[in-house]
């Protein structure tokens, strides 16, 4: 490589710099012997001029033009020697074409981050106030990538063996009762991994952790006047950069501890991804850098130059344009082979489908390219297979070559109709708990991730606890948010200290876990719904920091609930039959009723019953949505086996579940009667001549019910 001093008229254009012609692949900047190579695309520029600055500095300290001569197409390509990689920070000035000024948005008085950027500067503390007045508030860094991985290898999990969950790096540990040492931080998470393995999940689902300004929300909160965040991070600064503010220290290294550990430990990682727009919101927004770049290859624009908004924030990012494909190919390719992460949910999903005029497309290039990729083969990939704009593909979205699962709105949906006792939900149940063959009839149940709680929405506790939203915090005058949510309060709006109405939520949130644990397809926790974690009402808690933090005191408080949920986790882990990877035949589920195999298809019937079998392994479920307890016969079991009882929510804890593989058998083997609002788990064990026990009792007796449990 040829390497010659820089001339330019600019007074701080050299700054004593030599530069040479620069790697133009990988786009980004990587440390090389000596300096730094830098390398940006842009089809649509006439100029590009690298912007240097010292950490922290208001103004550069150097402006050097790409020379045309390094330019490779519309690549950008440049190595500087003399700089140190680790007190230099860079941007870019992008020019239109020449004679063309005013041309898409090119707008050379703006510097722009580098879209492939290992990591950005200036958001380093959480909470700190934006600095867009500044000349250039997100600032690409170039950090050592260096690490050593050890022995790491990816669990490669099944996907029938997952047990997933939900949870957002800064909320897990932040609360003064984690008892980390670095709260917040993807350090304090790995310090909870032991909570994890003990809980028996073994997917790690976290909430965006692409750097993101989490202060670029205006509003604040009206009764408490403190300022709200972005506090989720779903509008992604920097897509191939760690958020910095979740690290102790060095993020790029902390967050690769966090996955080595998760690894050692069984455990996969799985990223909430946003392709679907990003912060430079709408013509009023800032220029980051898409902007500045290539605004109509980035983004999807209208005949007049305005920006199509099918993602509810303003833009929507051109994910079937080339350049912007490939965008998303490298950076899901280097989150794989840099961070070794295990999958990715795609937020928005039904975004990606559609066509640079917002058309959905039958075969959506990007989705082909996604799941054709070796890089990504043996990657999970999750969508949520929905938009903003009214697109809405459970059970349709694009599943090239088999790779696609989809969040199942429709189970969530449904598990919550059932559990409120509403009419016609149980017949649909029964189709969800056997992974929604009517929805998946090719793809198998595996398709199906099933959830009852997710960060958007209410809490499993808040479900059970509120019939309406109360979002008045988030400062848009309770608006905001889900208005449809298949609640139910139990009887009493909040708070309350009614025993009656709080031994029904308790029922109810045991129930809605055993559902969930039992179902086919893979199961999703939202993190905290183990120990009754609360939101307090609000289904929209977006912007909310100390509300959002995971309270580890409330967990100890909740301990036989954390307890349920280990032991059915540890239940499902040792049954097949809850475990299928392709749809169950008619002999291997049974739709049962108050009697073997003749299920009540009444819209009145609120009686969910199945018997389900894999090999040897069979096991019975029986939940009771009806404010009154129901007598069921059994199943004959297997030859040689009898039934026993493994859970049942009517019953008081230490007694609502057993340690798998203990369950005693059944002293009546004919009939069992289900509580009002319960539910009950049955595995047939071999004959044995230990002893039987009673059949499952209930907390309320069947006469004399309290009123809040009728509706």
């Amino acid at each position: 490589m040829s390497i010659e001093p820089l001339t330019a008229a600019s007074p701080t254009a050299g700054a004593g710099l030599t530069v040479g012609p620069g790697r133009p692949l990988p786009y980004g900047a990587r440390r090389v012997p000596g300096g730094i190579s830098f390398s940006v695309p842009s089809n649509g520029a006439g100029a590009v001029t690298l912007v240097l600055f010292r950490p922290g500095a208001e103004l550069p300290f150097a402006e050097l033009p790409f020379p045309e001569r390094y330019r490779v197409g519309g690549v950008y390509a440049m190595t500087v020697l003399g700089l140190d990689p680790d007190a230099v920070e860079y941007g870019y000035r992008a020019a239109g074409p020449a004679g063309a000024a005013g041309a898409g948005r090119f707008d050379p008085t703006r510097i722009l981050a580098d879209p492939y950027a290992r990591a950005l500067g200036g958001r380093e503390e959480w909470g700190t106030p934006n600095r867009q007045g500044r000349l250039y508030p997100y600032r690409a860094q170039v950090p050592d990538t260096a690490f050593d991985w050890e022995d790491d290898r990816p669990p490669r999990l099944a996907p029938a063996d997952l047990v997933v969950y939900e949870a957002h790096v800064r909320g897990f540990t932040r609360h003064p009762s984690s008892g980390v040492r670095a709260p917040g931080t993807f350090a304090g998470l790995t310090e909870k991994i032991p909570y994890l393995r003990e809980l028996g999940v073994n997917c790690l689902e976290l909430l965006p952790v692409f750097e993101f300004d989490e202060s670029d929300n205006v509003r604040s909160d009206p009764r408490a006047g403190r300022p709200l965040y972005n506090y989720w991070g779903y509008s992604t600064v920097g897509f191939f950069a760690p958020k910095a503010s979740y690290a102790s220290g060095e993020a790029v290294r902390e967050l690769k501890e966090l996955v080595k550990q998760l690894h050692r430990s069984g455990i996969e990682l799985v990223l909430d991804v946003v392709f679907n727009h990003t912060a430079e919101g709408d013509e009023r927004g800032p220029t980051i850098s898409f902007r500045g770049l290539d605004d109509s290859a980035y983004y999807m624009l209208t005949p007049e130059g305005g920006y199509r908004n099918l993602s509810g924030t303003g833009n929507t990012f051109n994910a079937n344009d080339p350049l912007a494909r490939a965008f998303v190919l490298d950076c899901l390719r280097y989150w794989v082979t840099e961070y070794h992460v295990d999958g990715f949910r795609f937020d928005l999903a039904s975004v990606l489908v559609r066509a640079p005029d917002g058309t959905p497309l039958e075969n959506p290039p990007l989705l082909e390219a996604i799941a054709a990729d070796p890089v990504l083969r043996d990657t999970k990939l999750i969508a949520e297979a929905w938009d903003a704009a009214g697109l809405y593909q459970v059970g349709s979205f694009p599943d090239q070559r088999g790779r696609w699962a989809e969040w199942n709105g429709r189970y969530r949906d449904t598990v919550r109709r059932f559990l409120k006792g509403d009419e016609g939900a149980a017949g649909e149940l029964a189709d969800r708990m056997l992974g929604s063959p009517d929805l998946y009839p090719r793809r198998g149940p595996l398709a199906s991730v099933n959830f009852v709680t997710a960060h958007d929405g209410f809490t499993l506790h808040d479900l059970v606890s509120y019939n309406e939203k109360h979002n008045e915090a988030n400062g848009e005058g309770n608006r905001d948010g889900e208005s449809v949510n298949h609640s139910w309060n139990c009887g009493r709006e909040g708070p309350t200290d009614d025993p009656e109405v709080l031994a029904l939520r308790s029922r109810q949130v045991r129930n809605a876990l055993l559902l969930l644990l039992t179902g086919h397809g893979v199961p999703m926790l939202s993190a905290g719904d183990e120990s009754g974690r609360t939101l307090h009402g609000n289904n929209n808690a977006y912007c909310h920091d100390e509300l959002s933090w995971i309270d580890w005191e409330s967990a100890e408080r909740n301990a036989e609930l954390t307890r349920f949920v280990r032991q059915l986790i540890a239940f499902r882990r040792a049954h097949p039959a809850l475990r299928r990877a392709r749809h169950a035949t008619s002999v291997e589920a049974t739709r049962d009723g108050v009697r073997p195999g003749e299920p009540d298809r009444s819209e009145g019937n609120r009686l969910l019953a199945l018997t389900l079998r894999e090999g040897t392994d069979v096991v019975h479920l029986a939940a009771n949505a009806h404010w009154e307890p129901v007598e069921l016969r059994l199943p004959e079991p297997p030859e040689g086996s009898r039934w026993a009882r493994f859970a049942d929510t009517s019953a008081a804890a230490p007694y609502d579940v057993c340690v798998p593989g203990e369950e005693q058998p059944l002293a009546d083997q004919r009939r069992i009667t289900v509580g009002p609002r319960s539910a009950g788990l049955l595995v047939a064990i071999p004959v044995t001549d230990g002893p039987a026990t009673d059949g499952p009792v209930t907390d309320l007796p069947a006469t004399d019910l309290p009123t809040t449990d009728r509706q």
